[in-house]
């Protein structure tokens, strides 16, 4: 998700898992008691109702609405659902699903629903990978459906939480390294804003609408609406803890479940911890760039140790701080471009020339790099609001800044790339306009003995969801769940094009079931080529075989 950090920080993609120990927090008392048990009872029969009814109920696909820019093969309905389960007949909004047909179909075994993450991912491109070769078979066997998650999109009116003017204006402010007091005050009374901002331009109870558990029940209801008895589900990154709360409260209806950079789902990491957790994984990754980038002095002229490297990106840094470059790229900018070569190694090649460019006297490039899309606004702002909505909505946070200021700070003394990054974004979850907070479902369980063979895929060193959240999802979905690995990679989102043995090990469990059992290694996908200074054009055509746009 295209994410930024209320009140001027940098827009960058998000995505979340457990990693090696971080500081562990001080537990904070949730800001309200939990949803009674009965409260909880008559939304879960809610769900039901409304999925029994929508069994009865296809939906009803005709052409997609421009906006959506998915061509005359991929077909749209709107799903509609409650705000409130608890009450299936009152207010109801609307889920906007897409959908190709299974090209082959007597071999048809179902739809096959995706969800790219965030939350606050927007899922409607799914059904286009039917057109790429690698997915020939899978498109032949199933029905390819995507959709907006609730508030997303076109999906019901969509969440906001600032005017997406100001959302986009730039150039911001990166974190310092080590914020001082008044920059921290600052930032408080940024996210206390934005908080606020969230309540007033959504209300709060439709605010609480925002959480896991009904994104889950929609998506019960979606399966019902597509004909289907049994889900099969494609997750990456949140859409794997997506998945997995599904696969718990309803594993009589899951076929067949992939989970694609699995976040971690202790309930006792949901999300204060798990963010913490990314700190030190997005600082290895950062690492990586660095050590290729300086193995390609020649081609980049950046220096031949990672050190270096970081000395000309701490140049770029201080000269954007003094003068924004264009005018509008400034110390945040920068972050949320290179924040992405943590999250994908084919973007390596573009910073890597960018850096160097601008090095040299040339900041065009740069500028073209991380320079925000104005047109883009809305859709950034929103999806921003939807990733704080849920993830604030949740789980209890730490109510009190001090929690928060110890904590990173202890973390950002060993992974100061992106600590303090992530505390702000998240911060206005200890100032939350919601009385009630959700308790984390307890993943796995007895759900798990219930439950046909699923499959986890992740990379070894991705930053956004550790590696550490893989072997715990494996465990909590029981016996049957296996784990593919691509060793000694880290790019997040391992499904799609990348390496051809993980995407062999989900093209035959998507088509029977075959899992390889226990855990599994695949070699590294090979590092990117440099891309020289005069060749920077073809940079921007993105990776040549990837199957999915960039997961979230």
């Amino acid at each position: 998700m295209r994410a930024r950090t209320p009140g001027g920080g940098a827009g960058r993609s998000r995505g979340f898992g457990a990693a090696p120990p971080a500081p562990t927090p001080t537990a904070a008392p949730p800001t309200a008691a939990p949803p009674a048990a009965a409260l909880l009872a008559a939304e879960e029969a809610g769900a039901e109702l409304v999925a029994r009814r929508a069994a009865g109920h296809p939906l009803e696909f005709g052409p997609c609405a421009a906006v959506e820019e998915l061509g005359p093969a991929v077909r749209c309905a709107t799903l509609r659902v409650p705000v409130d389960y608890a009450r299936p007949d009152g207010e109801q909004t609307g889920i906007t699903v897409s959908r190709v047909r299974a090209t082959g179909p007597a071999a048809r075994q179902g739809a096959l629903v995706y969800n790219p993450g965030g939350p606050g991912g927007n899922g409607m491109f799914f059904p286009l990978v039917a057109g790429l070769p690698e997915w020939r078979r899978v498109g032949a066997a199933y029905d390819l459906v995507g959709y907006a998650p609730r508030g997303t999109g076109r999906s019901g009116p969509p969440l906001s939480c600032q005017d997406p003017a100001e959302y986009a204006r730039t150039p911001t402010r990166a974190p310092s390294a080590v914020p001082g007091p008044a920059e921290k005050r600052e930032r408080v009374s940024a996210a206390r804003s934005y908080a606020r901002g969230c309540a007033r331009r959504t209300g709060p109870e439709r605010l609480a609408s925002y959480t896991t558990l009904n994104n889950v029940r929609d998506l019960h209801v979606l399966r019902a609406a597509l004909g289907e008895a049994k889900l099969n589900f494609m997750g990456a990154s949140y859409g794997t803890y997506l998945g997995a709360v599904y696969a718990t409260l309803h594993p009589a209806h899951v076929r067949r479940m992939v989970f694609d950079s699995a976040v971690d789902p202790d309930p006792a990491g949901i999300w204060y911890r798990n963010n913490l957790a990314q700190g030190p994984a997005f600082e290895r990754r950062w690492g990586d760039f660095r050590a290729w980038v300086a193995s390609h002095h020649a081609s980049y002229g950046l220096g031949t140790t990672p050190e270096a490297v970081q000395s000309g990106y701490d140049r770029v840094r201080a000269a954007l701080a003094r003068e924004p470059a264009g005018g509008v790229v400034g110390t945040g900018q920068l972050h949320s471009a290179y924040l992405k070569a943590a999250y994908y190694d084919e973007a390596w090649p573009d910073r890597a020339a960018a850096l160097s460019a601008f090095l040299r006297g040339d900041p065009s490039p740069l500028i073209a790099l991380a320079a925000p899309d104005p047109a883009a606004s809305a859709e950034g702002e929103n999806a921003t609001a939807v990733y704080t909505a849920t993830l604030c909505n949740d789980a209890p946070w730490p109510a009190d800044w001090e929690t928060w200021d110890r904590d990173n700070t202890e973390l950002a003394r060993r992974a100061p790339f992106e600590t303090w990054g992530n505390a702000f974004l998240n911060l206005p979850c200890a100032f939350w306009p919601v009385r009630e907070r959700q308790r984390p479902v307890d993943v796995g369980g007895p759900a798990a003995a219930a439950l046909p063979r699923t499959l986890v895929v992740a990379a070894e060193r991705d930053g956004a969801t550790p590696y550490p959240g893989a072997l715990e999802l494996q465990r909590r979905l029981g016996a049957g769940a296996a784990l593919v690995t691509e060793e000694g990679a880290g790019t997040h989102g391992v499904v799609g094009g990348r390496n051809d043995c993980v995407d062999r090990h989900v093209e035959r469990y998507l088509l029977t079931g075959a899992t390889p059992g226990g855990r599994v290694g695949c070699a590294p996908h090979p590092e990117p080529a440099p891309v020289s200074l005069d060749d920077r054009a073809a940079s921007t055509r993105g990776h040549p075989r990837a199957l999915l746009p960039p997961v979230v």
